[in-house]
């Protein structure tokens, strides 16, 4: 027994009572808007290699410069080869935007935990997914800044922006990134839980520094503009910091302690110490007279643009 199969035309309709089921309307909907894999999850996928990277650039201002060279077109190659830097620029700025919304939904996370699976499931999430927008933004960095000797190879001059600063995160490999980012995640995850909430302002001074009415009467006015004040400081024996951890127990203000770690760090230990206190990210930091490791502090926080509140014989 033989079947033939009828063909139905092109234009021809199901029949009405036919109903497509829940994963066929889901299927036409991918279909008809397009689906990213991993737009909401992190993306296993490895990064394209910095020599595959760069043989592809190379190849793409070598292909326009040969099309546009002793051409009638050849006065308008630096303005293009200008756009195709430009292109890479504004996606990594793009992506650096969104790092900062990933980073303030990881704050919010933070604040929101309960100890629940959820909680910490959803915040791990988050991290990775800043750790993958790291590597992303790195990457396109680096594609521009190649492309930024390219361009001055061909052009004989230097490609900046029209607006705005040329930042370079990193200038490490994906490896590198992947395994310094996340350790650095996972350190702040950590401390976030044990740093109490409020405004964080650090204090450094030295230990000869004694001017007990002038410390207590600073960190008192910083306290009136900052009630949820919490005070950083270094866990100095005696001197300044000392005086400013007895004013924080006696005006019930939060305080956190950075000593430093001599068994592990050695002599380094105040500078890796002061390191550890301004990634914290105090909103500012009060320095009163003291050694060069209080003045390392200042200088560290003037280049993370933090402020530095200078009193005592230094300052006012």
């Amino acid at each position: 027994m033989s079947y033939e199969i009828a063909s139905l035309p092109f234009d021809s309709q199901p029949s009405d009572h036919h109903e497509s089921s829940a994963s066929s309307q889901l299927l036409d909907e991918l279909a008809l808007h397009g689906y990213r894999p991993f737009e909401d999850e992190p993306d296993p996928r490895p990064l394209p290699s910095s020599d595959a990277a760069t043989l592809a650039l190379e190849s793409l201002v070598e292909a326009l410069s040969g099309l546009f060279v002793d051409t009638r077109l050849e006065a308008d190659l630096p303005d293009l080869l200008w756009s195709v830097v430009n292109l890479f620029h504004r996606k990594a700025e793009r992506i650096g935007r969104d790092l900062d919304d990933n980073e303030s939904a990881q704050r919010r996370s933070h604040g929101e935990q309960d100890g629940s699976e959820i909680r910490s499931v959803e915040l791990e999430r988050r991290i990775a997914q800043g750790l993958t927008l790291t590597e992303r933004r790195n990457a396109f960095e680096f594609f521009r800044d190649h492309l930024t000797e390219l361009y001055a190879t061909e052009t004989g001059s230097s490609w900046r922006p029209r607006a705005g600063s040329v930042v370079n995160h990193r200038a490490l490999t994906s490896a590198m990134i992947d395994s310094r980012d996340f350790l650095n995640a996972k350190k702040l995850a950590e401390t976030q839980v044990l740093l109490p909430p409020g405004v964080r302002i650090a204090f450094a001074g030295g230990p000869d520094c004694n001017d007990h009415a002038r410390i207590w009467a600073t960190l008192d006015k910083v306290r009136a503009k900052h009630p949820d004040m919490v005070l950083l400081h270094g866990a100095g024996p005696k001197g300044a910091e000392r005086i400013a951890a007895c004013w924080a127990d006696n005006r019930k203000v939060a305080q956190v302690a950075f000593k430093p770690d001599w068994t592990r760090h050695k002599n380094a230990a105040p500078f890796k110490r002061n390191d550890v206190m301004l990634e914290a990210l105090p909103i500012g930091v009060i320095v009163f007279s003291g050694s060069g490791i209080v003045e390392n502090l200042a200088d560290k926080a003037r280049k993370m643009g933090i402020p530095v509140w200078r009193f005592g014989k230094d300052g006012a």
